[in-house]
């Protein structure tokens, strides 16, 4: 168990701060080896993976029988250019297109349709709300998944969607900590330096977590550089000084902290991956967020593995987070639903999320027409 120092004990430990990612649409012997061997604290979907709701119920099913904890069953649905489960129920519209009808209780709405979606196919947590701020220089980037440039009409929306998510007992995440709204390149592909300094950045683009700092189960951390805060260029996912000093002690955030995907080009550009999974450990996050490539997911598991073993302040580090996870865990009796959808719950859930559509589609044009 988590207290203990053995070998076999580090492993299981490890093993749960490790949210993976993979290729296919079902089982296979190979995948079955990997998490039956690394026995992962989480798994993470994407589009390339669901085919249907009943498929997506049954893989992620046989993901949680191979592991002896349970699972963070995990995917990005905030609908719009973010929606992993359209083809498998329907589309749902943005969090810009919901945010602009100016209605909480559609807010509300959104977030408990998504949740009902991410639910009835099997998974807990929901990457999402996007917490960012609308500033024009990343308009290009975040398009219609940022909702406002004043943050405290985002912590309306996001409060709401986070609500919502919660009456269908899904947990949500802030994203992208501390901020991605001044950044003008996308992190998936290269590293966005954001020359904000840090008053600014404490007044605008922290608000939201600092304001819901109780109410995130998870906070994800974004892969840009702050060089006004810090005087480096190190990704915010690496940096002690954001996740430990910031984050955890002068916000005061007690939730978990999750590393945005190693894979992604934004954190690459820094080192390698292997490297980034042991420095976002060290720097205070609880997950480190692989979601694609086998030999990423093994290799950057025993560089966590052995740095723990090498390293008795590391395994500490290490040890913190995983007590973490399982308090959390238990407390927020994480599982997978015991109930595969059926095509009924899958049809009603279609059609309530149409009509939800509709609804914003109709209300847009209304004010359209006022204005």
């Amino acid at each position: 168990m988590v207290g203990k120092n053995t070998a076999g004990d580090l492993a299981a430990d490890v093993g749960q701060l490790l949210t993976m990612g993979f290729e296919g649409t079902e089982m296979t012997p190979q995948l079955a080896s990997v998490i039956s061997n690394l026995q992962p604290g989480g798994i993470i979907l994407f589009a390339r993976n669901i085919v249907s709701a009943q498929q997506t119920y049954q893989l992620l099913k046989a993901c949680q029988q191979l592991v002896k904890r349970p699972l963070f069953l995990c995917v990005d649905m905030e609908g719009g250019l973010v929606d992993r489960l359209k083809k498998a129920i329907a589309p749902v519209p943005s969090a810009a297109a919901v945010f602009a009808i100016g209605d909480r209780k559609l807010f509300r709405k959104h977030g408990r349709l998504i949740g009902e979606e991410c639910r009835a196919v099997g998974f807990n947590v929901d990457f999402a709300p996007t917490s960012d701020l609308a500033f024009e220089a990343s308009r290009s980037v975040m398009a219609s998944r940022a909702v406002s440039a004043d943050p405290a009409k985002v912590i309306v929306y996001v409060r709401e969607f986070l609500r919502g998510l919660g009456l269908a007992k899904v947990l949500g995440c802030g994203k992208h900590f501390p901020g991605l709204g001044e950044g003008n390149l996308d992190s998936h592909h290269e590293l966005p330096l954001i020359h904000k300094p840090w008053k600014r950045m404490w007044d605008e683009d922290i608000v939201p977590y600092r304001k819901l700092r109780t109410e995130f189960p998870f906070v994800l951390v974004s892969h840009a550089a702050y060089s006004a805060v810090t005087g480096e260029t190190t990704p915010a996912s690496l940096s002690k000084k954001w996740i430990t000093d910031i984050l955890r002690k002068k916000i005061g955030y007690r939730g978990i902290v999750v590393s945005d995907d190693l894979e992604m080009g934004g954190v690459l550009a820094a080192g390698p991956i292997e490297q980034a999974s042991v420095e976002t450990i060290r720097a205070g996050s609880d997950v480190f967020l692989i979601c694609r490539k086998e030999e990423y997911v093994t290799t950057s598991f025993a560089a966590v593995l052995k740095e723990a073993e090498r390293d008795r302040r590391f395994a500490a580090r290490v040890r913190e987070s995983a007590i973490r996870i399982a308090a959390f865990k238990h407390s927020r009796k994480i599982g997978l639903s015991r109930t595969a959808p059926t095509t009924q719950t899958i049809e009603r859930l279609s059609r309530q999320v149409w009509e939800f559509s509709e609804q914003v589609r109709f209300q847009t044009i209304a004010q359209q027409e006022q204005a």
